[in-house]
């Protein structure tokens, strides 16, 4: 075998070698964002028309993240924030759209405290999508909810539903006091 086919050979295998690890990191590094995000991995495919512009999208939001002071509660600040929620499901009773915007109140006050900007929705999902993208359905369905109730344009059964999607949000909020 002359050297210039053996050269040729080690670059082809090379050159194999070099897609299959590039292609192995690229396809752990797509795992890694969709167990992270979970269902907004796949909403955000679509938002951006596709996974390469999906997954930078992602990583942008984590690097976001990652600049944010989000902090840890105390547990009486956590058993305070338990028993306004109590006060605004009591209130659900007398004055459901008072309860929902109570609700999304709460929740916005509690984001803040944590240390998530609370600016606008759009930059509350972002922000929220890198550690609570599980829950951040229910946050949109509420959110429809609340928008919606200040025309009067929702029943009591949909008021209710969007007390129970904030409530999702909020105890994934309260709860989520791993170390960073």
């Amino acid at each position: 075998m002359s050297t210039s086919t053996l050269i040729a050979i080690v670059a082809i295998a090379a050159v194999i070698v070099i897609a299959l690890a590039v292609g192995l990191w690229m396809a752990a590094r797509r795992r890694r964002l969709q167990n992270k995000f979970g269902p907004e991995y796949n909403r955000t495919v679509e938002a951006e028309g596709g996974r390469m512009a999906a997954e930078r999208e992602l990583r942008a939001r984590e690097q976001r993240h990652d600049k944010l002071e989000i902090k840890e509660l105390p547990a009486e600040r956590r058993d305070q924030y338990a028993v306004e929620w109590s006060s605004v499901q009591e209130h659900f009773v007398d004055r459901p759209e008072g309860s929902v915007e109570e609700a999304d109140e709460l929740v916005a006050r509690l984001m803040r405290e944590r240390g998530y900007p609370t600016d606008d929705y759009r930059g509350q999902l972002r922000d929220l999508s890198v550690e609570h993208g599980r829950t951040l359905e229910h946050y949109r369905a509420a959110h429809d909810v609340k928008v919606r109730s200040t025309d009067q344009k929702t029943t009591t059964e949909e008021l209710r539903g969007a007390m129970v999607h904030y409530r999702a949000l909020f105890d994934d909020l309260l709860s989520d006091q791993r170390s960073r």
